[in-house]
Order: structure tokens, then sequence, then C-alpha cells
């Protein structure tokens, strides 16, 4: 079976962050099945109809290129004040503005998360899935992945996931996906 061409979002922006790490083990456990290319979200201007009006910047026009070549989307967010990240709301923001054939409706889309506390990412997923909802996306339901305490799951020095358990629910959360895609994708 080809390789799914997916494309991944990290709602968070920092460099080093725990969502970044679970991205990257999510693409390094996925290889062979998954092709990734990562959207990088931190680079779009802040959605305003102006700047629609006067031509989409590169960094629109590259992103929504990404989205168009797309078998599925992955996002990984943390959760902030308990809602999904603003510069992700932002992205997504400009993928339903796009054209029908760039836009994210439709497309197959797998939802992660990772934090450093207990309760996980269960609400800023929850909020996603909503505006994905609204979007008209194929939103997969389980598995889930709300990694708490992600940072005692990792080398410190590496960033690397040392947690067995996790590494499963990652494995089955790629075949879930990859399935998903099969099926819902057009």
């Amino acid at each position: 079976m080809e390789p799914k061409r997916i494309v991944a979002m990290c709602g968070s922006l920092r460099k080093d962050s725990l969502n970044r790490k679970l991205l990257h083990e999510i693409i390094k456990q996925s290889e062979g099945k998954w092709h990734v290319k990562e959207a990088e979200i931190g680079k779009l201007p802040l959605f305003n109809e102006d700047i629609e009006a006067a031509g989409d910047p590169e960094s629109v026009k590259s992103f929504r290129k990404k989205l168009k070549e797309a078998d599925g989307v992955l996002i990984v967010t943390p959760e902030y004040n308990a809602g999904m990240p603003g510069g992700l709301k932002n992205a997504l923001d400009w993928a339903s503005r796009s054209p029908e054939e760039f836009s994210i409706k439709n497309l197959p889309v797998a939802i992660a998360g990772a934090s450093n506390g207990n309760v996980g990412t269960a609400l800023s997923q929850m909020q996603l899935r909503q505006t994905l909802t609204n979007m008209n996306a194929n939103i997969m339901t389980n598995p889930k992945i709300i990694a708490s305490r992600y940072q005692t799951k990792i080398d410190p020095e590496t960033g690397r996931l040392t947690d067995e358990s996790t590494a499963k629910q990652i494995d089955k959360f790629i075949e879930s996906f990859s399935r998903f895609v099969t099926v819902f994708g057009e």
C-alpha cells in the first residue's frame, strides 16, 4: 500500500514544546505508512479580510498547497486556557476561507495532544473538533492521544519517547488513521 500523504500541524509554535516532540514521535513511528509534510502555522499572518482581498501572502499559498496535496491532516496541539492555541485557530480560519480545492473540507483529520499536567489536552481537542466539524472535515473520533504528563514519558536529553504504553498507543493511532484516510479520503 502506498504511504498516505499527511499534512501535520503543531498547535504549539515553540520549537522545543512537548507537542512538537509528540508530533516528531508520531512522524518517526509512521515511517513507511505516511509521507508527512509539516505545515508551519507560525508564519501565517493573522487572518484579515483586507489581507485576503489584496491577495494571499506566500505563507498562505504554501499552506493551502500542502492541504490540497494531502490525503489527511494530523493536528497535534496543546491546551491554552482550556482551549486551542490562537495560532492554530488562525490557521484553520485561513483554511476555511480558502477556495474549495484547497480546503480542509472533507479531508480526514486526526487530533493528538500532549501536556505537562494531569488533564492532558481534552478541552483543547474538544474545541478543535467543534471548529473542524463546522468546516465539514472528516474527524477520526478514536483512538485519541491525550498524553498527560508527557515530560515523564520522554528522555530529557533527546526528547524521544521512552514509555512503551504511549508508543503502543501511537502505533494504534497511526494504524487507525491510515485506515480512516483510506475509507474517508476522497
